[in-house]
């Protein structure tokens, strides 16, 4: 097994990266069908935002709460529920929409249900990934593997999609999307994992919740991390949000457009995750995160500016990459870096950053393109997001001092 690839000598994990990159095609045909969906039936920019809002607004709140039971439970019994009620969301969306009774209270409903899934999926598979390798030292790879299959995923979904979506409709797509959870619950259950030697003293849950959140304070690569990741969350959700708008209204086009500009942002993506698979070392991703976010903040200012369907995809890719490395390089220093006892209630402080910023941002964006338009609102964007890079920028020097010690302590750097 060459270097890149060596997570996958664990079997366990090449069950879930397998399983999970069939899942994920359906996942990511679903968010494209369910934005052109509200576009197609609204028309409107606010309810396209209040959407993303429904989506992610549960992982402000439950995650926390998450993260103390996943330090107690049984992780992989969690992940293997929260993949069935995926699926039973995403056949119900599909049973709505092909007999054409679904309406927007519908969507929000279930998209808010799906929410609610998420906020807990996300931190337990994060702080899972760890049991599912055979050496501890392969974490990072298997880190950026799961990036690699993310991204390659969202560039191959929304190329299905766009084609489903304006051949024969949404419906498809989330049924498609239903059954696709089947290969990630077979390769959990036939996985063969070894005792849980977590501790199995347990204390009351606004104990666990403090000591967590003391540990996330205390550490100042970790609590910095974590801010910069929520600060981008909320100035780039526009981004994400507004896309079907930027597709239709601005460039003029239709489903095949918006396919286009995603499939763009996930060659990107996909670029950035070949990137990190390659890297064989967690040192200097600091700083890396740092200069992504100024690439993509400069290519979202851009994308309010561009009438052209082909530039506009050349900026999709630079936005794709930048805003993906950072989320992949945090998540890897974050992981190679937290105690193994803490890593559940960390890893749903993550989850809030990642996901939790994303509902304030797509409201507040939503809400600015119904004012000032949506081009005018991605060069806010963009703008906000530089500023953002610029005090995590200032930050780099007190990061790598505290950093230092458990590099030497992991064998990452050499002692003096």
């Amino acid at each position: 097994m060459s270097s890149p690839f060596r997570a996958l000598r664990s079997r366990n994990y090449r069950l879930f990266f397998i399983g999970q990159g069939i899942s994920l095609i359906g996942t990511w045909m679903t968010r494209l069908a369910t934005a052109w969906l509200v576009y197609r039936l609204t028309d409107s920019a606010f309810l396209l935002g209040l959407v993303t809002f429904a989506s992610q607004a549960p992982s402000i709140i439950l995650p926390p709460l998450a993260g103390v039971w996943l330090d107690r439970w049984d992780r992989h019994k969690v992940l293997v529920w929260t993949q069935v009620l995926s699926m039973a969301q995403s056949l119900a969306m599909a049973a709505l929409t092909l007999s054409d009774t679904i309406t927007m209270p519908w969507i929000v409903a279930l998209t808010l249900f799906q929410g609610l899934v998420s906020a807990v999926e996300i931190p337990t598979r994060q702080a899972s990934v760890v049991r599912m390798i055979d050496d501890r030292a392969d974490l990072s790879n298997a880190i950026a593997l799961n990036s690699s299959n993310f991204n390659a995923t969202r560039l191959v979904g929304p190329a299905i999609a766009g084609p489903v979506v304006a051949a024969v409709g949404e419906g498809y797509c989330f049924l498609i999307d239903g059954l696709s959870y089947i290969a990630v619950i077979w390769g959990l259950l036939s996985m063969r994992l070894a005792p849980d030697t977590r501790p199995t003293e347990r204390r009351d849950l606004r104990t666990e919740l403090r000591d967590g959140w003391s540990y996330i304070t205390q550490s100042t690569p970790i609590r910095t991390l974590l801010i910069f990741l929520g600060l981008v969350g909320v100035m780039s959700a526009p981004y994400g949000s507004l896309t079907p708008i930027l597709a239709g209204r601005t460039l003029g086009g239709d489903a095949h457009t918006l396919g286009l500009l995603m499939a763009a942002s996930g060659v990107g993506a996909l670029a950035c995750a070949v990137r990190l698979v390659l890297r064989k070392s967690v040192v200097g991703l600091v700083r890396a995160a740092a200069v992504a976010i100024v690439l993509f903040g400069t290519g979202c200012a851009l994308l309010g500016v561009s009438r052209h369907i082909w530039l506009s995809m050349a900026l999709m890719t630079v936005t794709g990459y930048g805003l993906m490395f950072q989320v992949v390089a945090t998540n890897t220093i974050v992981q190679t870096i937290v105690d193994d006892d803490k890593r559940g209630r960390v890893m749903s402080f993550y989850t809030i950053a990642l996901a939790g910023s994303g509902p304030i941002g797509s409201l507040l964006g939503g809400t600015l393109a119904s004012r000032i338009g949506v081009e005018t609102t991605y060069m806010v964007s963009g703008a906000a997001c530089l500023v953002s890079a610029l005090w995590f920028w200032r930050q780099l020097p007190a990061i790598r001092v505290a950093m230092r010690p458990r590099y030497v302590e992991l064998g990452i750097l050499p002692g003096n």
